[in-house]
């Protein structure tokens, strides 16, 4: 069944587009599959696949101690390759239509408190172009809720801080986010002040050229795109100096957006539409950690808890 695999792959790479990454996450647990049926099950073709063998490869996945979501992870990729075999008339059944994927337990973000955030967004000094870019990018996060990923490919002209708002991409979708005063004025301060000291590294001669060229609205130390890491030293850097004991994880701002903006009486369906969930059972699990924190206040202070 090794030629139907690779047959899956180029299908996968070529009509499908699928990521790299994704690519080799498939690739990889088919593999581990059909090892499995050869193997253990002593399966030679895929008519001879049953629903039983499925189960009983999960099974096994479990039985090594596999995670909830590694366990879904395989349905899908099992599930992907039979329809696959369907189509294509190589199997004349689809032995895996009646699996169900485990269900997976989500975990309530961790967000930090109000004036947690007041104490992170207030410490960088706003002096320098260093401390102008960490206020901006701190600020905006807040404000809009979006991605770091999303953060980080935001370029000069997506920004409107004239009339307050921000232009993001993010799931191959375009959304326009309102920022705040706050925001708009470090973004601005930044734009103005900071964003050009980034482009002169080195003392280039030509930096005027490479700000034509350059489009990105946050820049390292080498005047080029800010990375995803990059963005998580600087964030790391800053909590710790700031005296923020809470965990934090890249996307802590964006929880703590929606969670604040829920707390204060914000619809769901809005923040949903902010936060770009294509779900809106996505955006729910704010509310549970807003009931958490509910609860939290009630024992703590609540005379008869």
């Amino acid at each position: 069944m090794d030629d139907h695999l690779r047959n899956f792959m180029q299908f996968l790479l070529v009509e499908k587009r699928v990521a790299k990454n994704t690519l080799l996450s498939y690739e990889r647990d088919l593999k581990t599959y059909l090892h499995y049926l050869k193997n253990v099950e002593a399966i030679e073709t895929s008519n001879q696949i049953q629903r039983a063998h499925i189960v009983h490869f999960l099974s096994f996945l479990k039985e090594q101690g596999k995670s909830t979501k590694t366990l879904a992870r395989h349905v899908a990729s099992i599930r992907a390759f039979h329809q696959f075999l369907l189509r294509e008339q190589v199997a004349n059944q689809d032995p895996s239509v009646l699996i169900e994927p485990p269900k997976l337990e989500r975990s309530i973000p961790k967000v930090l408190s109000l004036k947690e955030v007041e104490k992170l967004l207030d410490f960088p000094n706003g002096q320098g172009h260093f401390g102008l870019r960490d206020k901006a990018m701190l600020e905006l996060l807040y404000a809009t809720g979006i991605r770091v990923s999303e953060l980080i490919q935001i370029d000069v002209d997506h920004v409107n801080v004239t009339m307050g708002f921000v232009t993001v991409s993010g799931n191959n979708k375009e959304r326009i986010i309102p920022i705040g005063k706050t925001a708009a004025e470090a973004l601005k301060d930044y734009m103005d002040k900071g964003r050009i000291n980034f482009l002169r590294k080195n003392h280039a001669v030509n930096f005027l050229e490479e700000n034509h060229l350059n489009t990105a609205l946050f820049l390292n130390h080498q005047g080029k795109r800010l990375t995803r890491q990059g963005f998580w030293k600087i964030l790391k850097k800053l909590a710790q100096e700031a005296g923020i004991e809470s965990e934090l994880t890249p996307n802590t701002l964006r929880h703590s957006f929606a969670t604040h903006l829920l707390e204060n009486g914000a619809d769901l369906k809005a923040v949903q539409e902010m936060l770009g969930h294509a779900d809106i059972s996505t955006t729910q699990i704010y509310t549970q950690v807003t009931k958490t924190r509910l609860m939290d206040v009630y024992s703590k202070f609540h005379p008869r808890a």
